[in-house]
């Protein structure tokens, strides 16, 4: 078998199921399987994946175990060549995986390969590819300095040698997975993907970023982002710093700065989305139910170019494949201005996330 895709999951049953259509599509002419392990979700995502997506393998764990083992426990039981690990907030493209694979097999000595992800608008999502965090340059980040932790050097559609790529999509041999012990478990949740990036320097390997295929990462969604996320984020660095790193005061210190800082700043704002001057759906048509939700005019079509600015999009998966979707958004992103919803085949739901910082809408119809 090429690949196990493993996506942990807890409480996002709807991002889940967008998520799992999204890889399904993308796996289909690859030699591949489909993990979710659950970290005790109290929604319905489990009976969703057992009901609507029976041939994929489901482990349901007892308690909330955290990111690192709930991943590292997927891939034990994981038979592909090759791992991906994959939140449960993303889309990928169907051709995602085919390209990824691709490239790896034409790398020697390679750790972790990653994409470029943008957010629910388009927006390219820096954390694609970082340098390491070491005491200096986070500190440096604290600060608002960014140069040195990400890697800038990179443009978003290029591929190269990146130190560190983000846990929402890494591909890596299953095997080099093994080599390096998988996940960090000390790590409940932050920085294992920091951990986890750096441990493959150290054994000699090279981690790339490969921007030639891109996924949507709603990112909000499996983790809202708090005092409470900054605390945890913090925690972990400390436990990063303690075992790569030597000078505990200055570990010490930097986690006291990240924690004040944090204090001191006003609970996230959940900027309200764009006065929308109408809904423009992707289909040939939609239920009664959803238009009444919509509200606003509706115009549909099938050609994107006719799509005006200022509007809320609705993109219909019976009518429009998830490369296009994503296609679209990024040529988009700073021009016309529209906020965007995806409808499943045959559910009753669209979804989508216009900011990257606070929670994505579900609207039930």
């Amino acid at each position: 078998m090429k690949l196990s895709v493993i996506i942990l999951n807890y409480n996002v049953r709807y991002f889940l199921e967008l998520c799992l259509s999204s890889v399904e599509a993308a796996v289909k002419d690859i030699q591949a399987e489909i993990i979710v392990v659950d970290n005790n979700s109290s929604d319905d995502s489990c009976n969703m994946v057992k009901q609507l997506f029976p041939s994929v393998q489901f482990i349901e764990n007892p308690e909330n175990y955290g990111f690192s083992k709930g991943n590292n426990i997927g891939a034990l039981e994981a038979k592909g060549e090759f791992l991906c690990i994959l939140n449960p907030d993303t889309v990928v493209a169907e051709d995602t995986f085919e390209k990824v694979l691709q490239f790896a097999e034409s790398k020697t000595k390679v750790g972790i390969i990653g994409c470029q992800l943008i957010d629910g608008r388009g927006a390219f999502l820096p954390e694609s590819k970082r340098q390491v965090p070491t005491p200096k340059v986070a500190f440096q980040k604290l600060i608002g300095r960014t140069k040195n932790y990400y890697t800038n050097t990179l443009r978003p559609d290029e591929i190269g040698t990146t130190d560190v790529l983000v846990g929402a999509f890494m591909l890596i041999k299953r095997s080099v997975y093994n080599e390096v012990k998988g996940f960090d478990e000390d790590y409940f949740m932050y920085g294992e993907d920091i951990d986890l990036s750096y441990k493959m320097l150290k054994l000699g390997y090279s981690n790339y970023y490969f921007g030639e295929t891109t996924i949507i990462h709603f990112k909000g969604e499996s983790t809202l982002k708090d005092t409470i996320y900054a605390k945890r984020f913090y925690g972990a660095m400390e436990i990063f710093y303690k075992k790569h790193f030597s000078s505990s005061k200055i570990i010490a210190s930097i986690v006291r700065s990240g924690l004040k800082l944090v204090s001191k700043r006003e609970s996230v704002k959940v900027l309200m989305p764009i006065e929308t001057e109408n809904n423009v759906v992707v289909a040939s048509s939609i239920s009664k139910e959803l238009k009444s939700k919509l509200k606003r005019p509706i115009v549909f079509t099938k050609d994107l170019n006719d799509i005006p600015s200022n509007a809320q999009i609705v993109f219909d998966i019976s009518y429009i494949d998830y490369k296009s979707i994503i296609g679209y958004m990024k040529q988009y992103k700073s021009t016309k201005q529209n906020t965007y919803r995806i409808l499943l085949k045959n559910s009753n739901f669209i979804l989508g996330s216009d900011r990257s910082k606070s929670q994505g809408e579900v609207i039930h119809f």
